[in-house]
């Protein structure tokens, strides 16, 4: 070779090397809190379109203006100055608030507990009403320039000229107005919904007086005190909702007259379009029956079951009634009864117009009518579960067309006219990718496409493959390996679980959905694995009632049928193999280390359910029935009858002032290894709750991955 050859040669060599060599390292600081700053994928913020055009605006980057444009047009791009509307209203805002749209030209944002509103074209803006610093669970209606909110336990509004009106006033701290209920089960986030015109405003209330009070200390007096939470047990006494429609003109409420036992569900309330109608999903207690009702909202009379749903394992109700835009007397219901989260047309009368979609894929999201008015729009998986798209499917059923062209995690916003589309994108090779399509699919406009955050740091690969559990059913798994992988060496493997329903680790988006934590962890030399088994979500209805009466059983089998794929690679070290998991995570790290003892040698429990007797009514009697219907079911999945089974080294965590999974689950394990002389390891995390956020979740982390570090050795 000539030598000047040679020496390009190995000056391309050092170069990269060089360019290797000079990569940042993450560290435990940057995957835990820099994720959600300089680590996290450039995205277009606020990013929205305007009610009556197909116009989108969205906030610059550094946030000190408004920009509105027209996707596809060569017209200029209209800005909004921050420091306009600081001197039109006399604020001193340092960043640009996110705004909501009333007109094309009026916007509204809230800025310290006061709303405001802002008309682009006047440049003119107005303080609309200014909440109380207590106020809680605020549900504004921009249009009516009114909000409802809460405070203690009692629920308010505020009228036109910008007072306040108290809805209820129970001196009584058993009765709660305007919150969610049910524990934020069936799909209730909020407890307070306003009508089509606002001039009804529906509320949920609840009686917890049979709920019991669970005690929790707080350490930040001296002396320490004890706070309360109402927690309903399992198989125990349960809250009792009601349903409250507050008149705005008459300031007078009535409760809907709802016959059943009190402590069955008033769930997925929703209003008719011409606000004479409320209609509610009333579910039974065994969560095993329900029925969609009519009520009249100025009476509160009942007016008709519309229809009834039944299964022998559960029912769950989790979207209200979706009235067609251009025919108040249809509206459509999503529902699994088929097997899968489906769409259904029906008529006031509660006549049953056809099945809208259909097949073995899951509707997520009703997103509106297109352009025609016939045909409907929603967001569903693909026929896999690891990607979504949005579909255009006749109203009158039939094949669904996917009109994005892309594969991976989608959020979509449905233009006012229903032409087009803002498609937000991430799959494992793009961090963040914005366009505008049409609803044929065509591509409109590229709005941003993001640099990978990650591109000056040593990273892993990601990769996302199938495993055959011993049914057969295909399971998706996801694994992380470290940037310098050698076939040829042997690697400590981390096996991160969930495995509960609702939820799914693994899906097509950046970085598969990991938290960069596992990436520091694959960059110690660590193979990250994590398995989505039956149970978890967006795999149809029967893949996640499987579990029913029986929770772990099936999980610990998919978990296990990984952990053989695992020692069946030939740079795994078996003898070297760790799980974490938290919440339902915990309860199957738990699991595993306690009932399937040698196959980890160390186990990190986080917030673990150890006993579904100790758990919330909702969701535990969905899944396990009551304890005296399944006395079987519940005694198999109590950890504290496997304590002498522990082989290897158990980390137990908790969060002190849990009011998800108390903190009996993890003192009740803890007493059970005392009783049996069995060594464990425990943690607790003083005043946090179910999760541990902030700085002290990077100590939470360091916690984790020292002691699987410690225990697993070199």
């Amino acid at each position: 070779m000539p030598r000047i050859r040679l020496i390009s040669l190995l000056f391309f060599v050092f170069l990269f090397a060089g360019a290797d060599a000079q990569k940042n390292v993450l560290t435990l600081e940057d995957a835990i809190i820099g994720r959600f700053s300089k680590l996290a994928p450039e995205r277009l913020s606020n990013l929205q379109w305007l009610p009556a055009s197909e116009t989108i605006s969205y906030l610059s980057q550094d946030r000190d203006r408004l920009l509105i444009r027209q996707p596809g047009s060569r017209a200029p791009t209209l800005e909004v100055e921050l420091s306009a509307i600081n001197k039109n209203l006399q604020l001193q805002l340092e960043r640009f608030p996110s705004v909501t749209w009333l007109t094309d030209d009026l916007f509204t944002f809230r800025s310290n507990g006061v709303y405001y509103t802002y008309n682009r074209a006047t440049q003119e803006g107005e303080k609309i009403i200014s909440l109380p610093e207590e106020a809680e669970n605020v549900d504004y209606v921009a249009k009516a320039k009114r909000a409802a909110y809460t405070k203690a336990n009692n629920l308010y509004v505020t009228d036109i000229a910008g007072g306040e009106r108290t809805i209820t006033k129970f001196s009584d701290l058993n009765i709660v107005s305007g919150q969610a209920i049910a524990r934020f089960e069936f799909g209730i986030v909020k407890g307070t919904f306003w009508s089509p015109e606002a001039n009804f405003l529906a509320f949920y209330q609840k009686d917890e007086t049979d709920v019991a009070d669970y005690p929790m200390l707080d350490i930040t007096s001296t002396p320490g005190t004890l706070r309360t939470t109402k927690y309903p047990m399992a198989g125990q006494k349960s809250e009792y909702a009601k349903v409250g429609i507050y008149d705005m003109r008459s300031r007078k409420t009535v409760y809907l007259k709802v016959e059943g036992p009190k402590d069955q569900y008033l769930t997925n309330l929703g209003w008719g379009p011409n606000e004479q109608f409320v209609y509610i999903a009333v579910v039974n207690r065994d969560q095993n029956h329900m029925w969609l009702q009519q009520y009249n909202a100025r009476t509160g009379d009942f007016v008709k079951t519309l229809f009834e749903e039944t299964h022998d394992k559960y029912v769950e109700p989790e979207n209200p009634v979706w009235f067609l835009p251009n025919n108040p007397n249809e509206f459509l219901w999503m529902s699994e009864r088929d097997g899968f989260m489906h769409v259904y047309r029906y008529n006031t009368n509660g006549k049953l117009l056809g099945q809208v979609t259909e097949g073995e894929w899951v509707v997520k999201e009703i997103l509106g009518l297109d352009d025609t008015g016939k045909g409907l729009i929603v967001v569903g998986t693909d026929a896999t579960g690891l990607n979504n798209n949005a579909y255009n499917v006749s109203l009158k059923g039939g094949k669904h067309t996917a009109i994005s062209r892309s594969q991976g995690m989608h959020s979509f916003q449905l233009s006012a006219d229903g032409d087009a589309l803002i498609d937000n994108l991430s799959n494992l090779k793009v961090a963040y990718l914005s366009t505008v399509i049409g609803t044929n699919g065509s591509l409109v406009e590229t709005l941003k496409k993001a640099p990978n955050p990650l591109e000056d740091y040593t990273i892993g690969t990601t990769e996302i493959f199938d495993i055959k559990a011993k049914d057969g059913t295909m399971l998706h798994a996801r694994m992380i390996k470290p940037s310098t992988f050698d076939p040829e060496k042997k690697y400590k493997v981390m096996v991160y679980v969930y495995g509960g329903p609702h939820a799914q680790m693994v899906s097509n988006r950046w970085l598969a959905g990991a938290p960069l934590w596992m990436h520091y962890l694959a960059e110690k030399g660590y193979i990250v694995f994590t398995v989505d088994n039956r149970g978890s979500a967006n795999r149809g209805f029967e893949f996640e009632n499987i579990i029913h009466r029986q929770l772990g059983e099936i999980e610990m089998s998919d978990q296990l049928d990984g952990v053989e794929f695992l020692k069946s690679l030939p740079y795994v070290d078996a003898e070297k193999m760790a799980v974490h998991g938290w919440s339902y995570g915990g309860f199957m790290t738990t699991s595993l280390m306690l009932r399937q003892p040698g196959t980890f040698k160390v186990g990190v429990a986080g917030g673990p359910v150890t006993d579904w007797k100790f758990y919330e009514v909702m969701y535990g009697e969905r899944y396990m029935d009551r304890p005296d219907e399944n006395p079987e079911g519940y005694k198999k999945s109590s950890l504290m009858n496997y304590v002498n089974n522990l082989e290897g080294d158990l980390l137990l965590i908790h969060g002190t002032v849990d009011p998800t999974v108390v903190l009996q689950h993890n003192y009740a394990l803890l007493k059970a290894f005392v009783d049996e002389g069995v060594q464990v390891d425990y943690f607790a995390y003083p005043m946090h709750p179910h999760n541990v956020r902030g700085k002290d979740r990077i100590h939470l982390m360091d916690k984790v991955i020292r002691y699987v570090e410690d225990k697993l050795g070199e």
